[in-house]
């Protein structure tokens, strides 16, 4: 699912003349599995000539072995909790498992290097993981943040058969309007220092 909501159209474009042109899932398991991280090794390096996409679209393919082993390559492509609002704990734990390594292949895509990465993984698998974010200096500010995430993971659940978690909302103009105004709000009071963004080097 995540593969099919992230970059659609970059996604359709490798499915269609890179996955589907080598045969597809209809060949032999191990040109499926060849396929699978052609995919993946090609995605990683269109987004630059740089080990770290390499070692991203590799994990990422790593991720899919298991489904493609055990024939549930194709099994979860509805959406999450069909006719039901609440999960099970099964699907809870998968969603959380599945957002976990994402976000550890984000630190290969982030990164300068393989090394920066790995120091990076470290940093997160060492005591420092139970000490408080730099950038938390308060607990009004810790309860602002952690407020702000539930809403944005609330209204992504709610719409999350929409292509987008606000699409039913923003039909209304006026729900459109004030998020417009809250958003050059948020820039006017927090704007900072410039960082350029990361898709500018691609």
């Amino acid at each position: 699912e995540f593969w099919r909501r992230w970059h659609i159209s970059l996604t359709t474009w490798f499915r269609d003349y890179v996955y589907i042109p080598l045969g597809g899932s209809r060949v032999s398991k191990a040109k499926v599995i060849r396929n699978t991280f052609v995919i993946f090794l090609v995605s990683g390096f269109w987004h630059g000539a740089n080990w770290t996409f390499v070692a991203w679209g590799a994990f990422h393919a790593l991720l899919f072995l298991p489904l493609i082993l055990l024939n549930k390559n194709r099994k979860y492509t509805g959406t999450v909790a069909e006719n039901r609002f609440f999960p099970t704990l099964k699907e809870l734990f998968q969603m959380l498992l599945t957002f976990a390594l994402v976000v550890v292949g984000w630190i290969f895509f982030r990164a300068e290097s393989i090394g920066q990465a790995a120091e990076y993984l470290g940093g997160m698998f060492s005591s420092s993981v139970l000490q408080m974010p730099f950038f938390v200096t308060g607990r009004q500010l810790f309860g602002t943040i952690l407020l702000a995430i539930c809403m944005l993971v609330a209204v992504e659940w709610i719409n999350r058969h929409e292509a987008y978690g606000f699409k039913k909302q923003f039909q209304n103009r006026i729900f459109r309007r004030m998020c417009y105004m809250v958003i050059v709000l948020i820039i006017a009071v927090i704007g900072g220092t410039e960082h350029a963004f990361i898709y500018f080097q691609f």
